[in-house]
């Protein structure tokens, strides 16, 4: 049997990553393979694995910016589509209410969340509009409007790049935080499924009068739906506002509006220590987070005892800032653009960096480059990009 790796050569007409991705910009890949079943996902990865190439997933391409020399190695194309009930919840078995979903790690996410409002299953209603593949949400941990995959993530089916075997992992081995996760951290696979834990509105709608969302947890959500925090409202009522807010951000896919030709939200909101976020102005957006952390210190070998922490130490309490508030007030306006380039920022939102027609991955760069140069120099803040970055310095 011909190995798919070698049965697509750098000669054939492979799309460029222009094509490929949300941000349209990046040139080709030197091979690419698509499948589009869990098993020739499964074989077709493990086949590039043995080949030595180097290699990068793709699935939306709403997360990946290539630079425009492109990529000298495989893409595995992620296609798969699908999706299964798998009863009961592992969250709460006892729960009838409660239902674990399988899906397949190539389907459209927003495709995904509507179906699961369509049926009247909460838990990922806020996540509406958000672009890309299931398999891609759980590396970042995906979050919008109070909600955050990991609230609703049961475990994730992987193909270990190390091991070169397939396992199940739980959430909790995941390592979740604010936008990252152990599979952006260092832990090289594939995601070949996601397991979610989702709430069955069926049995409370005669009671509740409909399929309600999970409680309303962000103050501008609850301001556009008119409730207050804490509130549950109608499933499709609650994905309609969290659209209609994306998109009055630029932050829902249209093609005839540059300003989503995008990434998304191009950088992290910073976290900070709130001894630092105390030297901000007091203007500066900012939101006490519940996880702590201890600071890094320096033991000499001679005091260290092996383990730790080291008793007594005082956790660090940590605050997260706003970076759209950082970025505009360091001198970036919504639209600005460097003299010459076709990279902007989006004219709705200063978080994201959009292609206004024609644009390079160079001159997004440049552009995220100058965002950070700038609110370093004003503020002391390292802003960190949100997008993986294949080839490119931003």
């Amino acid at each position: 049997m011909t190995s798919p790796v070698s049965s697509v050569s750098a000669a054939s007409a492979a799309p460029t990553f222009a094509e490929l991705t949300t941000m349209g910009v990046g040139g080709p890949a030197a091979r690419m393979v698509s499948p589009a079943t869990e098993q020739d996902l499964v074989d077709q990865t493990l086949e590039v694995w043995a080949s030595g190439d180097e290699w990068l997933l793709l699935g939306g391409g709403s997360n990946t910016i290539v630079a425009d020399a492109g990529f000298d190695g495989t893409v595995i194309r992620v296609l798969t589509r699908g999706m299964s009930i798998v009863s009961p919840s592992s969250s709460d078995p006892s729960d009838s209410s409660s239902l674990v979903l399988r899906v397949q790690a190539g389907e459209p996410w927003d495709e995904l969340v509507a179906y699961t409002v369509a049926k009247g299953w909460s838990g990922i209603e806020a996540l509406s509009g958000i672009p890309g593949s299931t398999g891609a949400t759980p590396v970042q941990n995906i979050g919008a409007y109070g909600q955050e995959l990991g609230n609703s993530l049961a475990a994730i089916d992987f193909l270990d790049h190390e091991r070169g075997e397939r396992r199940r992992m739980a959430a909790g081995e995941l390592e979740l935080g604010y936008r990252t996760s152990a599979l952006k951290q260092g832990l090289r696979g594939l995601v070949i499924a996601v397991e979610l834990n989702l709430h069955d509105t069926r049995a409370e709608a005669s009671v509740l009068g409909g399929a309600l969302s999970r409680p309303v947890a962000y103050p501008q959500l609850a301001t556009a739906l008119g409730v207050q925090l804490g509130d549950r409202v109608p499933l499709a009522q609650l994905r309609g506002a969290v659209l209609a807010l994306r998109a009055a951000k630029g932050m829902v896919l249209d093609p005839d509006d540059t300003d989503t030709r995008s990434a998304g939200s191009f950088f992290t909101n910073p976290i900070v220590s709130l001894a630092f976020s105390r030297t901000l102005p007091d203007a500066v957006p900012r939101w006490p987070l519940g996880d702590q952390e201890l600071p890094d210190r320096v033991i000499p070998l001679d005091e260290y005892a092996g383990v730790g922490p080291i008793p007594g130490e005082r956790p660090v309490p940590l605050v997260k800032l706003s970076a759209a508030w950082l970025i505009e007030h360091s001198g970036i306006p919504r639209g600005f653009r460097l003299p010459g380039s076709r990279a902007a920022i989006s004219s709705k939102h200063t978080l994201a960096l959009t292609n206004s027609g024609g644009a390079t991955a160079d001159e997004v760069a440049q552009l995220a480059r100058l965002v950070e140069a700038r609110v370093q120099s004003e503020f002391g803040v390292i802003l960190q990009p949100e997008p993986v970055l294949v080839g490119l310095d931003a």
